[in-house]
């Protein structure tokens, strides 16, 4: 049984790839990106199973619009994917109001209001299931990236609660933490704040150091997501959260590990901050 998809970003990376892999198989698909122009090919390709939609996420009332719109058109949405997003680099004494806030206008509130609108279709159908890209960044925060992580833990932290607040409903929600990948995430995507000069030696230090171990592995292929994340849609009790790509999983257990130790030792200082309740 063919499924309808709404995703975002559909110009290039996962979004592009995701879409291909839906269409290829029979799906329909309402795809999205800031310039429509981008999904010609998909039109072309693939004909009346796409809508191409030209569609600013940060804009509320056009995402509610183009939720509506492929509601209307295909009749049901039963997949939404908040793929449209973009890293920002700077340290973050660097980082500048306007910065910060496109950031977060595109990570997380582009991300919410799809949701908010995607959610009232998908109740009415009994329904559907919500895809929200995350990132390694929304488990653990790199130096020059902590703007971005804070974007990717905020989408984290309202999806985990979006969870058990739909699953009533029949609405599912997974969040995908991908590792690096061969997309232009870094490159053409990415926005950099003005260095500061007092930054340079941690810059070509700390920096430079934790670039080359990520550069040493070879990134993943963003084709190779296609199988996955059809699996994953296609799942009966798909996971509330799932990681993309090798050594991963490896890195988050690191990170988790290196918390829960820092918990342990400073179990006796957190207990005294409790208080003595008993008298």
């Amino acid at each position: 049984m063919s499924k309808t998809w709404f995703i975002t970003g559909t110009s290039r990376g996962f979004g592009r790839e995701w879409a291909i892999a839906a269409l290829e198989r029979g799906d329909k698909v309402a795809a999205s990106a800031r310039n429509a122009t981008s999904l010609d090919d998909l039109v072309a390709t693939y004909g009346d199973a796409v809508l191409p939609i030209a569609l600013d996420v940060t804009d509320r009332v056009a995402v509610g619009a183009a939720v509506t719109r492929a509601a209307e058109h295909f009749g049901r949405i039963d997949i939404a994917v908040n793929n449209a997003g973009y890293g920002h680099f700077g340290v973050v004494e660097e980082v500048t109001e306007d910065e910060v806030r496109a950031q977060l206008e595109t990570n997380v509130f582009g991300a919410l209001w799809v949701t908010q609108a995607v959610v009232p279709v998908m109740r009415s159908q009994g329904g559907g299931h919500i895809l929200q890209v995350s990132s390694i960044g929304g488990i653990m925060a790199a130096p020059t990236l902590g703007i971005y992580s804070a974007s990717k833990w905020a989408l984290e932290g309202f999806s985990q609660s979006l969870a058990a607040e739909v699953a009533d409903f029949g609405i599912k929600v997974t969040i995908i933490e991908p590792g690096a990948f061969a997309t232009d995430w870094g490159g053409a995507s990415a926005t950099f704040s003005q260095p500061l000069p007092a930054y340079d030696d941690f810059r070509n230090g700390t920096v430079a150091a934790l670039r080359k171990a990520m550069a040493a592995s070879a990134p993943g292929d963003p084709a190779a997501t296609r199988g996955p994340v059809l699996e994953l849609v296609d799942s009966e009790n798909p996971p509330l959260r799932v990681l993309f790509g090798n050594g991963v999983l490896a890195r988050a257990v690191a990170e988790y590990e290196s918390r829960l130790a820092t918990w342990r030792e400073w179990e006796p200082l957190s207990k005294a901050a409790h208080g003595d309740v008993t008298s």
